[in-house]
């Protein structure tokens, strides 16, 4: 009976550390930096603060808004087509 609670107090202790362990390892998830790309979000689908008539996220009036920006994983915002072109890391009229 001795080894038995020792060895499911041993098992307890095993299952917490791990327990913790995985929730510490989700609590801090990698982040990838991210960059405002202007003139590739469609119509409605802008991030906030996006310029003249485009006061937060969603108010954007036609796709690919050139004062309407998304935020997107750094360094892939000039890479981005679009009919209109290419992303933009500034503001475009």
């Amino acid at each position: 009976m001795k080894n038995t609670r020792a060895a499911l107090a041993a098992t307890f202790a095993f299952s917490l550390t791990a327990l913790a362990t995985g929730a510490h390892a989700d609590a801090s998830p990698t982040h990838t930096p991210q960059e405002k790309c202007f003139g590739v979000a469609l119509a409605g689908k802008n991030d906030c603060a996006a310029g003249a008539g485009t006061s937060c996220a969603a108010t954007s009036k036609v796709d690919y808004q050139g004062n309407a920006f998304v935020l997107v994983d750094k360094g892939t915002c000039t890479h981005i087509k679009t009919p209109k072109g290419y992303g933009s890391l500034k503001a475009t009229s």
